[in-house]
């Protein structure tokens, strides 16, 4: 038999032999799935590497050859004329065009090359200078208003034998305001009829096309700048992290290259310093393998967008009319008084998409002229499910020219605490910077009338006007005896239930359990401390506040055992070294470890938990489900696992699957149940107040912002009134202050003798233990969720955005001072609250001096 025949060498070494015959612990596959269907299934991209020379990969290459003719055909080009350099994004197309341009330092001969940028650039232009100074090249910045003037002046004498290389950029459409500055400027900087500044040379042009060409045509046979940027994330909405440069091959002999990547190289030495380019700009300069998968998938974004709109001349239209309609209505509204809602920053007034592109950028006015900060307008959006784009857009120039913000106040700025992209919108009653709405090829009239009922609905609904009465004895708000303090609670201890219908015993059961145990542990209530004489180191600061308004007390203690779920109420507690024992130890995650608030989801706030300190349980309950329970120690044998809270990376472990089986099916997703691990510590960021050293560092559970949040009564019947004033149908939606209470899930709620005195507030001592106020709570949507319910409701928000006339601050953080756990400490209600008033403090309405994050999760 042939077989038979075949030389020994032939014969395929059998694996199984080869495995039994090793001296080492083969492994093959994975839990014995067969690795070639999973592969067919999962991974038959990889067939089409175009730097392998198979016939797949050669396929590949040819489609991404053929994408890059696609896209200088949608610029009305040629590889002719130009060539397409597949980048990262536009940031990283002029990153390349910075380190890649011929730069010619100055010299004894030279007075060297310039680098000249319209002051309305985004930073990734502006950026730039830095390249530039790293090779002693200066860098101007251009206002639009010299280009203009300059355009007018005309041409200047030039030396058409000076070939000195300088680079001018400029946005085709400013990303700010949506201005459209001229194309001609093109050929007239490169001619020398225009020019940035006096200089001899020859001008090179960088046109930032990426915010132009997401809804108009560029036609290269006419404008023909040197490098054009672009994204095309901003013209389909994907794929991310791909843009590309169009290079004009007159350039691109000049272009220098000082690092080279796979696949750059026609040749090259290890050994030696010996290196050839490829011939072609792209291969010269696309280092690595490209992203040939989102790179083929542009051909189907092409494809669609001429299918669906008919081509960009369309999209140009239809984007404008949205975009002059809304601004037509926009500067249109008025107050009352005639004040305008809004106030617009535009170079144009939307009389043609020659000179102005569908982007409206404004900020809203209260009915004085005072500007609303953008924060509070970006989260008012949300609630009408508007999504806007709030700062300075990465566009610093142009949002300085707009608002009149000096160079000096931004460092100012800067000094105060604000960093390009956090909410801090308004500095001394300055605003940082504004809104910005845009309208893209598949946005609708109904979107652009979403947007103008919202500005109505929230800034010309007509207001009650009706005074707010003052605290009565017995009304909420105003001081309570300890009696009545223990009754307000018992009687709020019901709505502890996941619903109404459920059994209380379970109820009754834990939070007996939990009296028993505290008692154990010697935890006995404070007495009330009004009438002592030995007086603490918070009496004996200035400012104590005294006298014969009658003592702050404690009304209410809660804690929300898990992070954004609903709140467990108590009369007496201990604390530890994060604040009240178990408040925020656990959190809710979804499948990629990313946390749930109520926010994404407002269900959360239906899940009870309820902690039995003498079995060391956590019960946690919801309407329709059984109710289960998780131990509050578990050792920690999960794996650990790292997950984040406003930034700060923290340490977790997965309490399991069977929780996370009882979430998953009450919230109807994926998810897990995690806990803090116990050997990590969060520490809090350092503000230094009264009493605390530079050594003193605050520990943190999984809260936001700080240990615990503190809310007075008073501050709460104030905006209760102000929600419950007669609406135009002389009906009352009376909210009850329980209710509006658990809105704002602060841990300590106390009585009061004036709204919002808390914010003159530096510091508290509660019996033996001090706090110190570390800021205003600034309020986010969350309090629009009915914690009841996890029905959403912007009416809260609305209001007390409407009446504190600035930043949503609603509560007080509290830090420990000096905290000393070497015997049990605990909060009761009843205590007593001695606060100690700023130095500063004068009226109840301060403004706050810090942003600080919100945090009732």
């Amino acid at each position: 038999m042939a077989c038979e025949d075949a030389h020994p060498g032939a014969e395929l070494l059998d694996f199984a032999q080869f495995r039994n015959s090793s001296t080492q612990f083969l492994v093959y596959g994975y839990d014995g799935r067969s690795l070639p269907e999973l592969r067919a299934r999962e991974f038959g991209r990889l067939a089409g590497n175009p730097h392998s020379q198979s016939i797949s990969s050669k396929l590949t290459h040819d489609t991404v050859e053929q994408v890059r003719y696609r896209i200088l055909a949608h610029f009305h080009t040629s590889p002719e004329d130009y060539s397409v350099i597949f980048t990262a994004g536009t940031t990283a197309a002029l990153k390349l065009v910075a380190e890649a341009f011929p730069w010619v330092s100055p010299g004894q001969e030279s007075s060297g090359s310039l680098f000249c940028y319209l002051t309305d650039s985004h930073t990734s232009v502006v950026g730039m200078r830095m390249v530039a100074k790293s090779v002693n090249v200066p860098s101007i910045p251009v206002r639009p208003e010299d280009m203009w003037s300059a355009e007018k002046r005309g041409a200047a004498a030039r030396d058409p034998d000076c070939q000195l290389p300088h680079l001018f950029c400029y946005p085709a459409q400013s990303n700010f305001s949506g201005t459209r500055y001229p194309l001609s400027w093109i050929g007239e900087v490169q001619s020398g009829q225009t020019c940035p500044v006096s200089a001899p040379g020859q001008w090179f042009v960088l046109l930032d096309a990426a915010s132009y060409v997401s809804t108009s045509s560029l036609d290269l046979s006419v404008h023909q700048a040197d490098f054009i940027p672009i994204s095309f994330y901003k013209i389909f909405g994907f794929p991310t992290g791909l843009g590309a440069l169009l290079v004009h091959n007159r350039m691109a002999p000049l272009l220098r290259k000082t690092y080279f990547g796979g696949g750059t190289a026609a040749a090259y030495l290890a050994g030696e310093d010996f290196y050839i380019p490829r011939q072609s700009v792209a291969e010269r300069f696309e280092d690595g393998t490209i992203s040939f998968l989102d790179v083929i998938a542009l051909k189907h974004g092409f494809d669609a967008l001429e299918s669906l709109t008919g081509g960009m001349e369309n999209i140009t239209q239809h984007t404008f009319t949205l975009a002059q309609y809304t601004y037509t209505a926009l500067s249109s509204l008025r107050y009352p008084n005639g004040a305008p809602v809004v106030r617009i920053y535009s170079d144009s007034d939307f009389s043609s998409p020659e000179v102005q592109g569908p982007i409206i950028n404004f900020n809203v006015l209260d009915d004085n002229g005072t500007i609303i900060g953008y924060s509070q307008v970006d989260k008012m959006a949300s609630l009408y499910n508007i999504q806007v784009r709030t700062g300075c857009f990465c566009n610093t120039g142009a949002c300085q020219r707009h608002l009149g913000i000096s160079d000096e106040m931004v460092k100012k700025h800067l000094q105060a605490g604000h960093v390009c992209g956090d909410d801090v919108d308004l500095i001394d009653g300055q605003p940082t910077g504004s809104v910005r709405i845009s309208f893209g090829y598949m946005s609708t009239l109904e979107d652009a009338q979403a947007f103008l009922r919202f500005i109505i609905a929230t800034r010309l609904r007509p207001s009650s006007g009706q005074a707010i009465p003052q605290a009565t004895p017995g009304e909420a708000g105003a001081p309570l005896a300890e009696s009545e303090a223990h009754n307000a609670v018992t009687a709020t201890m019901s709505r502890c239930r996941a619903s109404p219908q459920e059994d209380t015993r379970t109820d009754s059961r834990v939070w007996n359990d939990l009296l028993t145990a505290m008692d154990a542990v010697g935890l006995r209530p404070p007495v009330l401390a009004a009438n002592r004489t030995q007086q603490t180191p918070s009496e004996k600061a200035a400012g104590v506040l005294n006298g014969g308004v009658g003592p702050h007390v404690i009304t209410n203690l809660y804690l929300y055992p898990i992070k954004s779920c609903a709140a467990f109420e108590v009369t007496r507690w201990p604390i530890g070294n994060q604040g009240l024992l178990y408040d925020r130890s656990w959190m809710v995650v979804n499948h990629n470890g990313i946390c749930l608030s109520q926010k994404q989801e407002p269900r959360l706030c239906l899940i009870q938990p309820f902690i039995d300190l003498q079995q060391r349980i956590m019960v946690i309950k919801a309407k329709g489900m059984d109710p289960i329970e998780v131990p509050l120690e578990n050792g920690e044998q999960a794996p650990i696992c790292q997950s984040k809270v406003c930034a700060d990376r923290v340490n977790t472990y997965d309490c399991g699957e069977k929780i996370s089986s009882w979430l998953s099916k009450f919230l109807g997703r994926p998810c897990h149940l995690i806990r803090q691990s116990s050997n990590f510590q969060r520490n809090a960021k350092k503000k230094h107040g009264k009493g605390q050293s530079d050594d003193t560092t605050a520990t943190l559970s999984l809260v936001n912002e700080a240990q615990y949040l503190l809310i007075n009564r008073s501050s709460v019947l104030e905006l209760q009134q102000q929600l419950n004033a007669s609406d135009e149908n002389g009906k009352e939606a009376m909210l009850p202050m329980k209710d509006l209470i658990s809105r704002f899930r602060a841990n300590i709620i106390t009585n009061g003798t004036s709204a919002f005195e808390e914010e003159k507030w530096d510091e508290i001592s509660i019996g033996s233990l001090r706090f110190q106020v570390s800021g205003p709570c600034h309020r986010c949507q969350m309090i629009c969720i009915d914690q009841q319910t996890g029905q959403r409701n912007q009416d809260v928000f609305q209001k007390l955005s409407e009446s504190r006339q600035r930043k949503v601050n609603f509560g007080v953080y509290l830090m420990h001072v000096s905290l000393d756990l070497s015997s049990p400490r605990c909060l009761s209600v009843g205590s007593q609250v001695l606060p100690v008033l700023k130095e500063n403090a004068s009226g109840h309405d301060l403004p706050a001096s810090e942003a600080h994050q919100d945090v009732i999760s």
